[in-house]
């Protein structure tokens, strides 16, 4: 479970980024955390992670809340996928970056590489395993950044822009992945179609505070709030707006 309460964050004195932000995601739900650019969502993903200070208000993750003394804890808790891959993969090969985390967090080799073999064959991989980061495309390492995360096995997911850069079929094939994931799940993107196929539930960021927090047919059918928070509907439903 993630929570957030009255949650407020500026990079600036005098700019707030974030407003008495309030939301909590149970377990096993998935989230999607949309919004136009500029509204808070990349924030929100690093202010949960504990990559940025929680200035005001508070964040818990299954209780813990997440502060200096907790990050070692919180971040065993929670996987996250990067909106640039390239800051995420710095291991020479693929298969070097998925067995990091779990060694590092005391799962045996063993259980690892059954790990590294199952996620790599549940998501169409397998021949990326020793393949070079440097010498794989951009959709291939976004790939294989999701694939690193889902090794690890964490009890939530927190994810920016995961189909970004991926073309229909490993798109289709992420989107799918993530449907079946049983953990706790908040995905933040531009994407509005894969939210509508994969996530139950939709909040809406518009300058910092949620504008719309509710069922995803319900927010992404709406074509009048979208379009007040300078968002279009998704392709699918164009034409079949309320």
């Amino acid at each position: 479970m993630i929570t957030c309460s009255k949650v407020g964050f500026s990079y600036e004195p005098g700019h707030p980024v974030l407003q008495d932000l309030s939301f909590t995601i149970g377990e096993g739900e998935c989230v999607g955390l949309i919004g136009a650019n500029g509204a808070g969502k990349s924030t929100v993903m690093r202010l949960i992670l504990g990559l940025l200070p929680c200035t005001q208000g508070e964040i818990l993750v299954d209780a813990v809340p997440v502060g200096k003394d907790t990050l070692k804890e919180i971040r065993k808790k929670l996987g996250f996928v990067l909106q640039n891959s390239d800051n995420q993969m710095f291991m020479p090969t693929v298969y070097e970056d998925m067995i990091f985390a779990p060694l590092n967090y005391g799962v045996s080799k063993e259980e690892t590489e059954k790990r590294v073999d199952a996620v790599l064959e549940k998501l169409g991989m397998q021949e990326l395993k020793h393949r070079h980061n440097h010498k794989i495309s951009g959709g291939e390492k976004r790939m294989a950044a999701i694939a690193t995360i889902l090794a690890m096995q964490p009890e939530s997911i927190l994810m920016d822009e995961p189909t970004a850069a991926l073309d229909p079929y490993n798109r289709r094939i992420v989107m799918n992945a993530i449907r079946e994931l049983p953990q706790t799940r908040l995905i933040a993107s531009h994407d509005l179609d894969m939210i509508l196929d994969t996530c139950s539930r939709v909040i809406l960021l518009s300058g910092g505070k949620i504008a719309a927090d509710g069922p995803a047919q319900e927010i992404l059918r709406n074509k009048a709030l979208l379009e007040a928070h300078r968002m279009e509907l998704p392709f699918c439903l164009a034409g079949h707006s309320s």
